[in-house]
């Protein structure tokens, strides 16, 4: 059963709001909504807020901007695993795919492990983006020819480079001291517990950016799914748009890798679940998987910092945990398709 769009659209986006609500008031620390109030509006209007000292330095320090990101990184992951789905369409495609995550992973563990403490702060996230980037590239690069682009190729230099990452990401892990494996692990992970209000600005330019430039190939990726060949006949330029959607897909997924570490199956469930919601349009999959991406990536974090409370779990582990039984039924049904 299809439920429509504008349906579908107010549903996640009231079920969004309440979880705000419920990631403000709920922690370690909790705090009322009444004092929750007080302190954004003071905020807004520059009043002091002596009144809530604690209540403000937890909710304008650490709840809004880990919200924010959650929403974000969400938006993000969950977009770009449609598109990739719909560009090579593969069902089980998702950003780690083109190698951006694993490259991510190297780019942060060697900023870690072999750089000062003291420029960590900067060289993590820009590393891990540069090291995404450059992965992703290199992925793409193998993949091309005369002829145009290898999907199968695609996956396979992908997979290759995750595994040559994953070594060196051993090889880094044997040198690091105690200190710098905690917070690797965490990083590996994902994280949303260093979030930063600074951060913010540039995850919402790569965020609207994307969301719009998705967009607009939306006619193109719908052509794609009958078929390169019958999109051809219908006027759409298949190599310009691979090439465009996986450089848009690794700027976006290396900006948020960057700042969240690697947290995974956000870009494989979520796409998955809105098109068994409202079918395989992209003019609807993408913004309402931009929607649920967020949705279920602040889900997680909340559940993720207060199931422990004082202490909290990484966010990939909780993503795991709802992605990888989704991820099998996936292959349950691949499998009844072609046996």
């Amino acid at each position: 059963m299809r439920i429509p769009f504008n349906l579908l659209v107010a549903f996640f986006a009231l079920s969004t709001l309440f979880f705000v609500g419920q990631s403000i008031v709920t922690g370690a620390v909790n705090i009322s909504f009444s004092d929750a109030y007080g302190v954004i509006t003071s905020s807004f209007s520059n009043r002091e807020t002596t009144e809530y000292s604690l209540a403000s330095v937890v909710l304008l320090e650490l709840r809004l901007p880990r919200i924010a990101l959650a929403l974000l990184v969400g938006c993000i992951l969950a977009q770009s695993g449609a598109v990739l789905q719909g560009l090579f369409r593969n069902p089980l495609a998702d950003p780690g795919i083109i190698g951006v995550s694993s490259g991510a992973a190297v780019g942060a563990i060697v900023a870690i492990v072999v750089l000062p403490e003291a420029w960590k702060a900067l060289s993590i996230p820009g590393l891990a983006f540069l090291a995404g980037l450059g992965t992703t590239f290199l992925v793409y690069s193998l993949a091309r020819s005369e002829k145009g682009t290898s999907v199968v190729i695609l996956l396979l230099a992908g997979v290759a480079m995750s595994a040559f990452a994953g070594a060196a990401i051993g090889f880094m892990t044997y040198f690091a001291d105690d200190n710098n494996l905690r917070e690797l692990s965490v990083w590996q992970m994902g994280s949303l517990a260093k979030a930063k209000s600074e951060e913010l600005p540039l995850l919402l330019f790569v965020c609207i950016v994307l969301v719009v430039l998705f967009q607009r190939q939306t006619n193109a990726l719908n052509a794609l799914l009958l078929g390169e060949s019958e999109a051809r006949h219908m006027g759409i330029k298949v190599e310009r748009l691979k090439r465009n959607a996986i450089i848009l897909v690794a700027i976006g997924v290396g900006v948020a890798v960057a700042y969240s570490g690697i947290i995974g199956f956000v870009g494989l469930v979520v796409p998955h679940i809105v098109r068994m919601l409202c079918g395989p349009n992209h003019r609807f999959l993408l913004p309402v998987s931009a929607i649920l991406g967020g949705m279920l990536l602040l889900i997680s974090d909340l559940v993720a910092r207060t199931i422990l409370t004082p202490a909290e779990l990484p966010i990939g582990l909780i993503t795991s945990m709802i992605g990888a039984p989704f991820f099998i039924i996936l292959l349950l049904r691949e499998r009844k398709r072609w046996y």
